[in-house]
């Protein structure tokens, strides 16, 4: 049996497959422990705004295929995962924040708690939610003038606009999704993140809600023998890299 690749060694050894090997099946629950190390990924506010569908059944993947404009990473895919943004479940989500707080901190009343833990459990309560709330759009350009002018004065955090946390959860998703692709690459498996799919048949494919958004999807499998179309191109590290 092969051993698990190091982080580096998996780094250097993912690449976007373009075409996986029809032959070689991968196993299902391999690919669900990868994804239980996306979850592991840093996250905004550690609000966990994502959701991740993870597609074995071949009538599903036939439309998915279809939905991702008939690429091959998708055509010859053993598996999809799709990494699905949720912004629209910060609710609940904070909610389940306050409440792993509260059972590590122990039931207490208000004035009993420490200082430090007032602040975690306001950061959720009093902060998260007029950061997030939101109305057609117009409430975050409100909270944005408001900051703006704020910062004439102090720092202060600037990105309250709907297309801002927009991003905010999709750079989440990000981190998840290359947790997931590294973990994959760690056991031998091989990866494609797809941008290119027509994102409202997806929706309707996997019945999401109108609130969830696509991030990527990831085809998986087993590289064939010319499943990466080249060589690995970077521009010159030093022309990406400043130290201050």
């Amino acid at each position: 049996m092969t051993s698990e690749k190091t982080v580096t060694e998996a780094i250097q050894y993912r690449r976007s497959v373009r075409v996986f090997d029809k032959d070689i099946e991968i196993d299902a629950k391999k690919v669900k422990n990868c994804i239980k190390n996306a979850v592991l990924a840093p996250t905004s506010s550690n609000l966990q705004l994502w959701e991740f569908y993870h597609v074995t059944d071949e009538a599903v993947l036939k439309q998915l295929t279809t939905a991702c404009l008939g690429q091959n990473a998708a055509k010859t895919a053993k598996q999809l995962v799709v990494v699905v943004t949720r912004k629209d479940l910060w609710k609940q989500r904070a909610k389940a924040n306050v409440g792993f707080l509260k059972s590590l901190y122990g039931e207490k009343a208000k004035e009993e708690y420490s200082r430090r833990e007032k602040f975690a459990l306001n950061y959720y309560q009093k902060i998260i939610p007029p950061v997030y709330a939101e109305f057609l759009g117009i409430y975050g350009w409100l909270k944005y003038a408001v900051f703006n002018c704020i910062g004439l004065f102090r720092p202060v955090y600037r990105q309250v606009r709907l297309s801002d946390l927009r991003i905010v959860a999709h750079k989440s998703a990000g981190l998840a999704a290359q947790n997931f692709m590294i973990s994959m690459a760690a056991i031998g498996y091989d990866t494609c993140p797809m941008e290119g799919s027509d994102t409202l048949r997806v929706k309707r494919i996997l019945k999401l809600p109108r609130g969830a958004e696509i991030n990527m999807i990831v085809g998986c499998g087993v590289r064939s023998e010319n499943g990466i179309y080249g060589p690995r191109f970077r521009v010159p590290f030093e022309s990406t890299y400043t130290e201050v």
